[in-house]
């Protein structure tokens, strides 16, 4: 698999050499810069990867777009959206033109990933990302106060919430909002409650049917195109995969991969493999749905989630958690190997570790939370030699 990297630009304090240093040769990044549904113009896309291949020592390339974002009209079917696609398809003419032609985008209503601790401290003294069920309870119920959010949520975790909620300071509710809304990186839109209610007014009355028909919708108006220039479409699954703030979510199990992937059937409309996202849900067998959509894999997000009854999860080590990394691996090598003996150019599946934890240097620095240097190369080496014992025991391309 190549091997890449998330980098959110210039401003990121975790450098382009740094990325080398790890050992990663994909770069993984975006135009956060731009607003939503705004073309990317030729001249943006050729300025980044210049910067990317700027020093050929390093011997990177701008492997694969994360993301090129859906508007939130386009989500909602709101209004004349003529525009924002022909924007959005116009966007991928030009990245194709510029030799970028994997996109990574995702259909969440409102927010990204969601999470309500940034730093959960760790016994080894490092941190990581964490989701409290009942933390996110407080705020939905008692924060935001949005009607019926009571009903959705266990007895003893109403309780809980209710007891965070009567013994925060403000300070520790603005720190809850802030956390919840640190999942929009890049994003022009950043909530407060007020604005957050509005926003959620907007999705009154939204069901899962009508949501997928939007995203069917958005499939139906970009894969031509995808097909026309050679874009592979990669939709990432939702963070966590279970309703949020009485938003439905469709990128979220087994089913909703087979919907996505039968909406329009084509190769171009396939699918970014996050363990961590997918291995939130229960009832998810995440290398079982790596093997059954092989084929429509483009990219991988390797990283490992440790679950609880009451549906908290943390981020754990990258081959610690509920995932069998060893397997999921071999599943996607499998694949390479599939797509090698076909012929097909692109056989190598482009991955990278994802939301690793603050470690050693990591602490302290002002790094996109989950996105710190060392955690993830950590996570890089470890899974670099699940990659390399598998395909020495198996006679798989790397």
């Amino acid at each position: 698999m190549e091997q890449t990297w998330r980098w959110f630009g210039p401003d990121d304090v975790v450098r382009l050499d740094h990325i080398a240093q790890a050992g990663a040769t994909g770069v993984v990044t975006a135009l956060h810069q731009i607003p939503y549904g705004v073309v990317w113009s030729v001249e943006e896309i050729e300025a980044r990867k210049a910067l990317i291949a700027a020093n050929p020592a390093l011997g990177l390339r701008w492997s694969v777009v994360e993301s090129l974002p859906v508007h939130e009209s386009i989500k909602l079917a709101e209004g004349d959206l003529t525009p924002l696609f022909d924007n959005y398809r116009q966007s991928m003419r030009n990245l194709a033109r510029c030799g970028v032609t994997t996109i990574c985008y995702n259909f969440m209503p409102v927010l990204d990933w969601t999470r309500t601790e940034l730093r959960h401290r760790l016994p080894n003294g490092g941190t990581a990302l964490r989701f409290n069920m009942h933390e996110y309870a407080a705020f939905d119920c008692f924060m935001l106060q949005r009607p019926g959010a009571g009903d959705e949520v266990s007895p003893e975790v109403l309780a809980r919430a209710r007891a965070w909620y009567e013994a925060a300071s403000e300070e520790d509710r603005r720190n809850l909002l802030a956390s919840i809304m640190s999942g929009l990186p890049g994003a022009f839109d950043r909530y407060d409650v007020p604005g957050l209610r509005r926003m959620l007014d907007r999705y009154r009355g939204m069901t899962r049917e009508r949501l997928r028909e939007n995203l069917a919708r958005f499939l139906r108006e970009v894969i031509p195109v995808a097909e026309e220039v050679g874009i592979r479409m990669a939709i990432h699954p939702d963070d966590p995969p279970r309703s949020l703030l009485g938003l439905p979510r469709i990128v979220s199990s087994e089913d909703d991969l087979a919907f996505i992937t039968g909406a329009v059937d084509s190769p171009a409309n396939g699918l970014t493999l996050c363990s961590g996202s997918l291995g939130a849900g229960p009832a998810n067998d995440v290398p079982a749905i790596a093997r059954r959509f092989a084929s429509r894999i483009h990219f991988a997000h390797l990283r490992n989630v440790a679950k609880e009854p009451d549906g908290s999860f943390m981020e754990a080590d990258h081959l610690g958690g509920d995932t069998d990394m060893v397997a999921l691996v071999e599943a996607l090598l499998v694949e390479q190997k599939r797509r090698r003996d076909s012929g097909d150019p692109r056989w190598r599946i482009p991955m990278r570790p994802d939301h690793g934890h603050e470690l050693l240097g990591d602490l302290g620095l002002a790094h996109h939370p989950g996105y710190p240097a060392t955690g993830r190369l950590k996570g890089l080496a470890e899974l670099r030699g699940v990659m390399l014992a598998v395909s020495r025991l198996r006679n798989l391309p790397l």
